[in-house]
């Protein structure tokens, strides 16, 4: 099985928390792509009982995921972190396929895919 996206450790322990308050740990975490944003795409993730026929499924620390065949090549080789701060955590997502971001963080677009941007 192919592995596209790379989930640190600290990040599967906070999807791994999520899911228990979900109240059902054998889900899949869904990661993907859409449209939107000030620079075109945004990421999704999101937790989905059931796989796709279109699904890549793969297992990293414990936990399924899935992405669907038109996130694949932009989310190949993304890293999805997580980060403690004073202000409270967040997910960080590392993309080597994206050649601008929006100001605000939210969105992307890479140099095959812009997407559709919207008004920010």
């Amino acid at each position: 099985m192919t592995q596209v996206v790379t989930i640190t450790e600290a990040a599967a322990f906070q999807i791994k928390d999520m899911m228990k308050e979900h109240g059902n740990e054998n889900v899949f975490l869904r990661v993907g792509v859409k449209g939107g944003g000030c620079s075109g795409l945004s990421y999704g993730m999101g937790f989905e009982e059931e796989k796709g026929d279109k699904d890549l499924e793969y297992e990293q620390h414990g936990i399924k995921i899935l992405i669907d065949d038109e996130s694949k090549p932009i989310l190949q080789d993304v890293k999805i972190d997580f980060k403690q701060s004073m202000m409270g955590g967040g997910f960080t997502i590392d993309n080597p396929n994206a050649i601008a971001n929006c100001g605000c963080g939210s969105s992307f677009r890479t140099a095959t895919e812009a997407g559709k941007p919207e008004e920010c």
